[in-house]
């Protein structure tokens, strides 16, 4: 069987930010579920080796597409790429995302706008092209990676909570719009994870980056693998940071603002 037969004739899940942390685990699970991949990440050569890796691992098709979602063309160039192959995606996982740390008149413009493009202007973009066809076959899933980020603001990394809070409200209300057409959208809401982000973010030294509040990448993806297949809409991992995300919508805004604050600070 060639490989293009086997991406027509099986599921397919499209994974961005695959080469490591969770989408990486994220790739695991489906995998080992039978599905073919398609893993899109800027670092083109860790692609090549988890290819490898999956394709003996699990005897499975890997399509791996080397692209920076930062640029503004790069979802459509992912949609036309797939088009091409005649690859149709069953289910699309929007993990690709990155944070900057610091006072917003401090920190750097030009990566906060990149953060943009890929945190929100991708994500949606690559929704809007995938999701047409789902609905027209009567069929898939979409799981979008917000954060617990999303549900208060987060001095020290304004933009990026902007960005989660962005992606939780738009993925709860397509879900809504999509009730009845076989096409579910769950969002998943980690916390703090052990997946290397603090690090390209600059927080490292950050309380909220100590290694006992961190969960691990894998669990974080296995709860959110089983959220998507169980058609959940919000998925938030663990019970502390359920806690802390419902008692964000009743406490004072105001001071769960300096709470967050206080804890992106760095540790004395």
């Amino acid at each position: 069987m060639n490989t293009k037969y086997q991406y027509q004739q099986q599921k397919n899940v499209l994974i961005t930010g695959a080469s490591g942390g969770i989408g990486y685990e994220f790739a695991k699970f489906f995998a080992d579920d039978g599905y073919h991949l398609v893993l899109v990440d800027k670092r083109g050569e860790k692609l090549v080796e988890i290819a490898d890796e999956f394709q003996q691992q699990y005897n499975i098709s890997v399509e791996i597409i080397a692209q920076d979602l930062s640029i503004p063309r790069a979802a459509e160039e992912i949609f036309s790429k797939l088009q091409q192959a005649s690859i149709k995606i069953d289910v699309l996982v929007n993990n690709a995302g990155f944070g900057s740390y610091g006072f917003f008149h401090e920190t750097d413009l030009s990566t906060e706008l990149q953060m943009l493009q890929l945190n929100v202007v991708c994500l949606t973009h690559l929704t809007k092209l995938f999701l047409k066809d789902m609905v027209n076959q009567g069929s898939g899933k979409i799981l979008n990676v917000a954060s617990t980020a999303a549900f208060q603001p987060g001095p020290l990394m304004a933009v990026y909570f902007a960005t989660k809070a962005y992606v939780l409200s738009f993925s709860e209300a397509i879900a809504n719009e999509l009730e009845g057409t076989g096409v579910t959208v769950t969002v998943l809401c980690p916390g703090a994870t052990a997946s290397g982000f603090h690090e390209t973010s600059g927080m490292s030294k950050a309380k909220v980056a100590d290694d006992w509040r961190l969960m691990d990448s894998e669990t974080v993806a296995k709860i959110g693998y089983q959220g998507l297949m169980a058609n959940k809409t919000v998925v938030i991992p663990g019970v502390k940071n359920k806690i802390l995300a419902t008692s964000a919508k009743f406490a004072n805004r105001k001071l769960v603002t300096k709470i967050v604050r206080n804890m992106h600070e760095t540790q004395k």
